[in-house]
């Protein structure tokens, strides 16, 4: 019998329809609709005064960011994650609807992107990592709902009041760290970010919105893994940490110099 106080896991199919072999998943269209909404934005920010990327690049900046989210993601996973089983039945590497996508791994494959986008077009790399920051939380805020409806990626054990039955998490309440992360990660730095893109833009403060999306999000992961379960094949790594604190750890170190870096520049002695 679950505890009186323990919060029964909403019935939400996570396949929206399916149509014979096809299904449509709400995880998938999380995907969709963060590149597609961000897409979107992305196009309306850079018609503001001091952006040096056009709406019309923006259009093919899609693509390469898709590739690099969908790509990094997936090798992400299977470096950092589970490496030793995939070594052993390669062919599962590329059953990327089967699950197994990771957020440093898709980081890693934007930044591939971003990079060889901005030389391909002459410009500033920070300038198209400033555009892409200023909207990937809402793929944040997506994916990690999806997470939820799917049960996966839930937290550990909680005797606290808002603790979730989840479907494969035993009958013991449970962190919905999937929604903290969709709060911290998504909703939170959406709006700080957000508020960074809007103000006037300066050449010296190229960088300024990537570094804090960076920073907030390795500050927000490090946190959160606090209450989520670390992965069953990895458990606790060094110091009692898990895989995504000891990744998140670079993340922020790199976003906190960004923002230091522009502080300098807009500041100097």
């Amino acid at each position: 019998m679950p505890p009186l106080l323990a919060i029964p896991f909403p019935p939400i199919d996570p396949v929206i329809v399916q149509i014979g072999p096809f299904a449509l998943r709400w995880y998938a269209l999380a995907y969709v609709g963060g590149l597609l909404l961000g897409w979107f934005l992305t196009k309306r920010l850079v018609t503001r005064p001091g952006w040096r990327i056009t709406p019309e690049d923006v259009d093919d900046l899609l693509f390469y960011i898709t590739l690099g989210v969908i790509l990094g993601g997936r090798l992400g996973y299977v470096l950092f994650y589970n490496l030793p089983v995939y070594l052993e039945h390669p062919a599962q590497i590329l059953m990327v609807w089967e699950g197994g996508m990771s957020f440093h791994g898709g980081l890693i494959g934007v930044l591939v992107a971003m990079a060889l986008f901005a030389r391909s077009r002459r410009v500033p790399f920070l300038d198209v990592a400033d555009a892409i920051a200023a909207v990937t939380p809402l793929g944040l805020l997506f994916g990690r709902i999806a997470n939820f409806i799917n049960g996966e990626l839930y937290g550990r054990v909680t005797d606290l009041p808002f603790g979730v039955i989840f479907p494969h998490g035993g009958p013991q309440p449970r962190h919905a760290s999937q929604l903290y992360e969709a709060i911290l990660e998504g909703l939170v730095l959406l709006v700080v970010v957000q508020w960074l893109a809007r103000r006037p833009r300066r050449p010296e403060e190229r960088g300024l919105i990537g570094g804090t999306f960076l920073l907030g999000y390795g500050i927000a992961r490090f946190v959160v893994e606090f209450a989520r379960e670390p992965d069953a094949q990895l458990g606790y790594l060094l110091g009692g940490l898990t895989m995504g604190q000891l990744l998140s750890v670079p993340v922020a170190l790199v976003g906190l110099w960004l923002v230091l870096r522009t502080r300098r520049v807009a500041s100097p002695a």
